[in-house]
């Protein structure tokens, strides 16, 4: 065994630091980093699997085009890029000759730990005039950056929440013992449970593993986030729980969003939700007495019914209250660098949806690609995302990407997207090159981690850095490389102006700025660090907008490019604090002088929620949560079924009574049907349920190499039953948490096929075959 090795997890948002051993191209084992600032060593059972990202049968070793049968052939890296080059040009000049926005897609961006990619792709959205970007967030967050544009100024001013202090965590809609989502999440939620202080209230319609654990539990019917919110929130303004003085000093439009609450028929919707009312005045209850309340939420309220509605009645809750910029509540983070954008007000011209933080709807992209529409998109990139998995409406996303004029992918694995593409092209994987995570969410001390490589790249593979920059010289705009060379050799003071010349000899260079810095700066980092010299610019950046808090969590008395240049070296080091703030500062991150509470939008969505007419159609009983978060699922980056140590089939989880009102048991196949498609799948009997609620999991549904070499695919393709156009309003995220659903036994011929494709895998797994 070798040497212990930092690094960090690529399986959620936290991305804690982590120590592994390798044994050849193999992690063979993972511990807690405990000398990491902020995980401090702590380790989940997901990291533990972390040898199967990128050590499979799966990977991608060589470019491929596409056959005019639908198969792929390998070609070299110039021949692909050659040929993408001209296609790309052949577009860019079409759509300026007809003078018409671009007509380029680009899909992705990153994972969950793999963001260095990001900053080259939106190099290329740029050249080739156009902004339509999707991406994971676009799926999931953006109703809620659209509420904190309209609060607190700017759809880049997030929120986070002080698990650590408060004497009261409301969670709402989200499972952290399995999900986490805040740092180490369990260790917080055992303390919050063995301290007589201390309270926690869950609202989930799931008696989750964190809900066994609270004080109080409130199950509520699926899609009810909203009245039950209200409701509270009517209740507290009754009880006079208000903080009259906070409310004075940082907020504007009390009174409008109070006199839309003081009619709330809160009986009514309280009955809507189906809980007590006696559980509701005990939750009540805690919140008054609470003195630092912090609330969690998730995908559960972020991708359910009314989910815009729902992150604005969440904020009201903590704000309405006065827990918020305060100790123990929820407050607001720094960024190095943004992870998004702001919204400028841009809409779509296909669907009409507006870009929010610069990200368009992903469930929009079959119908920006699909539409009888001049402006339509042509062409679509796709890195590092699966949205022929991923994204709701299996089928006409895969109509989508097959009517392209031209689709190319950039992953490490052969994917279903992948599979549909005109090109792939196969990068290095996490573990093989520099990466970070721009998912620094931490208030008041925040941490940034810069990962050295743990192998090297797989033959034939490269890192995305290096594939845009490759494209950019075949296309013809970057720079003669002895122009590069020469700006290279010189100080990093006259860095700048030397780009500056050379984006002014091109102006279209000015689109791929961090290309320039790869190819001058890059050269100059240790250890083949080139692929993150974009982040040069962000530290100085960081460094002049929030001088004192960089200077204090650096221990520094530098300033102007000298405090940005410590804190680069300080990033290239390892796991560092790159800002400080002292509590008061919260008001700094703002973008308007006060929080305001009355957003009209919402306040009219409020107001016309009506219980009469939000009740399931008869043709479908149930609420299918579409996504659930297990012991052994991820996200797409783990393809290999090895990895589960349970779970291998992605079983429905439905109450037994219900499961034997269609004449099955545990163990059986069934069918669930939607209005969208109807999937067969292995089920599984979980009495936590509320009645009327289905589960299923995401991160299933792949295509991978079987025993013998044939593809099979492990587990259910859940959104084969969403509907891409079942979505908010506002941001378009789809309502995967509440799908209108019914179970039906399988056929004899659906069951011997879902048990003999079970078979190849678990064959497969017995195999050792990866």
């Amino acid at each position: 065994m070798g040497e212990w090795q930092r690094t960090a997890c690529s399986l959620c948002y936290l991305n804690c630091g982590l120590e592994v051993q390798l044994d050849g191209r193999k992690i063979t084992r993972v511990r807690g980093d405990k000398a990491h600032p902020r995980s401090g060593g702590y380790l989940c059972q997901k990291a533990q699997r972390l040898t199967w990202y990128g050590d499979h049968e799966d990977r991608l070793t060589t470019p491929l085009r596409r056959r005019p049968d639908g198969t792929h052939e390998p070609i070299g890296w110039d021949t692909a890029l050659t040929e993408i080059a001209a296609k790309l040009h052949a577009v860019r000049d079409a759509d300026t000759a007809a003078g018409r926005p671009g007509s380029f897609a680009y899909v992705g961006g990153g994972g969950q730990g793999n963001h260095s990619g990001g900053a080259y792709g939106a190099s290329l959205l740029k050249w080739m005039n156009s902004t339509r970007h999707f991406n994971a967030l676009s799926q999931e967050k953006t109703g809620d950056f659209w509420v904190n544009g309209r609060m607190f100024g700017s759809t880049s001013v997030h929120t986070a929440e002080d698990v650590e202090h408060c004497d009261l965590l409301v969670v709402l809609g989200c499972n952290p013992w399995l999900a986490h989502g805040f740092t180490n999440a369990r260790h917080a939620l055992n303390t919050i449970k063995n301290d007589p202080a201390r309270r926690m209230i869950v609202i989930d319609p799931r008696r989750t593993e964190t809900a066994e654990m609270a004080e109080l539990h409130l199950p509520l019917r699926p899609g009810t986030d909203a009245y039950l919110l209200a409701a509270i929130l009517a209740l507290l303004l009754e009880r006079g729980a208000e903080d009259a003085e906070f409310l004075a000093a940082r907020t504007e439009g009390f009174a409008e969003v109070a006199a839309v609450l003081a009619k709330v028929p809160v009986d009514e919707w309280i009955a809507h939700a189906e809980v007590s009312r006696v559980d509701v005045e005990r939750a009540v209850d805690l919140m008054c007495a609470a003195k630092a309340m912090t609330v969690r939420v998730e995908l559960g309220i972020q991708q359910g019914r009314n989910s815009t509605l729902n992150s604005y009645l969440e904020k009201l809750l903590y704000l309405l209250t006065g827990h918020f910029g305060r100790r123990g509540t929820n407050n607001l983070h720094s960024w190095l660098l943004p992870l998004w954008g702001a919204t400028t007000g841009q809409r779509s011209e296909i669907t009409g949806f507006e870009y929010i933080g610069g990200l368009l709807p992903a469930n929009t992209l079959a119908e920006e690609i699909l539409a009888g529409h001049p402006n339509r998109v042509r062409a679509v990139w796709v890195e590092s995302s699966n949205p022929a998995n991923t994204f709701a409406g299996t089928r006409d996303v895969e109509r989508a990407l097959r009517a392209a004029e031209l689709s190319v992918v950039v992953d490490v694995a052969y994917t279903e997207t992948a599979a549909l593409a005109d090109y792939v092209l196969p990068a290095a994987s996490q573990h093989e090159k520099w990466e970070f995570t721009l998912f620094t969410f931490e208030w008041p001390t925040n941490y940034f981690q810069l990962r050295p490589p743990l192998l090297d790249p797989l033959p034939g593979t490269l890192v995305e850095a290096e594939i845009y920059t490759r494209l950019f010289d075949a296309l013809g705009v970057l720079p003669p490389s002895e122009a590069l060379a020469s700006l290279a050799a010189r100080p990093r003071p006259e860095l700048q102006a030397g780009i500056a010349a050379l984006v002014q000899e091109l102006p279209e260079r000015a689109a791929m700025l961090p290309v320039l810095l790869y190819r001058t700066l890059g050269a100059s980092l240790p250890g083949g660090a080139a692929s993150i010299a974009p982040l040069w610019a962000g530290c100085h950046r960081a460094a002049k907008s929030m001088t004192v808090q960089v200077q204090r969590a650096l221990g520094s008395d530098a300033t102007g490019p000298r405090l940005g240049e410590e804190l680069f070296s300080r990033v290239l080091a390892g796991p560092t604090p790159f800002s400080a703030h002292e509590q008061d500062e919260v008001w700094s991150l703002m973008r308007r002088e006060r929080v305001q509470l009355a957003v009209p939008e919402l306040l009219d969505w409020l107001a016309a929620l009506d219980p009469a007419t939000d009740r399931p159609a008869p043709e479908y009983p149930f609420s299918l949560l579409n996504g659930q978060r297990r012991a052994h699922n991820a996200n797409q980056i783990l393809r290999d079924p090895h990895w589960r140590r349970t779970d291998p089939d992605g079983a429905l989880r439905a109450r037994p009574e219900e499961l034997a009102s269609i004449g099955a048991e545990p163990g059986d196949w069934v069918a669930v049907v939607t209005a969208a498609g109807r999937v067969v799948v292995r089920a599984e009997a979980d009495p936590g349920l509320r009645p009327g609620q289905l589960a299923l999991p995401h991160g299933y549904g792949m295509a991978h190499p079987d025993a013998e070499g044939r593809r099979v695919v492990s587990g259910p393709r859940i959104n084969l039953l969403t509907d891409a156009r079942d979505r908010d309003p506002i941001a378009g995220t789809p309502h995967h948490k509440d799908v209108p659903a019914r179970l039906e036994p399988a056929t004899e011929e659906e069951r011997a096929r879902a048990e003999s494709d079970s078979a190849r895998v678990r064959e497969t797994v017995a195999s050792g075959r990866s």
